[in-house]
């Protein structure tokens, strides 16, 4: 779509966003004054999604738990979306992935957005040859250039330019979009609640 059309989508998701907080907020405190679960909520419970569908294709024709099968699948789609999601701002901005991943690297170290070209490299898993050709097209689009470090003139740092900085920070806007639209449905407390859930999950993976 169009540029135009796009921040129009944008503006439109973050009005959407504020009327969803405000009828959240209501229903919460509506659902706390009669002790009974919102009419709105309640319909979403009852809706059927994909993975409903998944899992009644399923029941009977293999063994598994269900409640792990809804948990596991939903996850799966979910991240499948912020991907869609993060593809969708990249487009929006012009992009390409590798070109947003490098950007994203150096802008991590903070102004002036630089790094030794090895060290970016290795943080990219690529060859010699290959970050050099990825800064070549990156350097031909006035996204970052490439300095002799003035201790050791063998050595190649690689810095963001004002263009790349406001073209990553285009794209990092454009992703924070897709991101709040997927988790609009969720109050603040349900956001908390999903996070610690989440986090005990994979605490429980990481520690093993």
């Amino acid at each position: 779509m169009g540029r135009e059309a796009a921040e129009g989508r944008a503006r439109s998701a973050e009005g959407r966003a504020t009327g969803a907080e405000a009828a959240t907020e209501h229903a919460g405190n509506s659902a706390g004054n009669s002790g009974r679960i919102p009419r709105e909520n309640s319909a979403v419970e009852s809706a059927e999604d994909s993975v409903d569908r998944h899992i009644a294709r399923w029941t009977g024709k293999v063994p598994f738990d269900v409640p792990t099968e809804a948990v596991i699948t939903r996850i799966q789609l979910l991240a499948k979306h912020v991907s869609h999601g993060k593809e969708r701002a990249l487009a929006e901005t012009g992009l390409q992935a590798f070109e947003f991943e490098t950007m994203h690297r150096l802008a991590s170290r903070g102004a002036p957005w630089r790094a030794p070209s090895a060290e970016l490299a290795a943080e990219l898993l690529l060859s010699p040859a290959g970050m050099t050709g990825r800064l070549d097209t990156l350097e031909k689009s006035g996204l970052v250039r490439r300095l002799r470090a003035a201790a050791d003139r063998r050595r190649v740092d690689v810095e963001l330019t004002e263009e790349g900085h406001r073209r990553w920070l285009d794209a990092m806007r454009w992703r924070g979009v897709a991101e709040h639209e997927m988790i609009e449905p969720l109050d603040d407390g349900e956001r908390a609640a999903l996070a610690a859930l989440l986090k005990r999950m994979l605490l429980a993976v990481e520690t093993r």
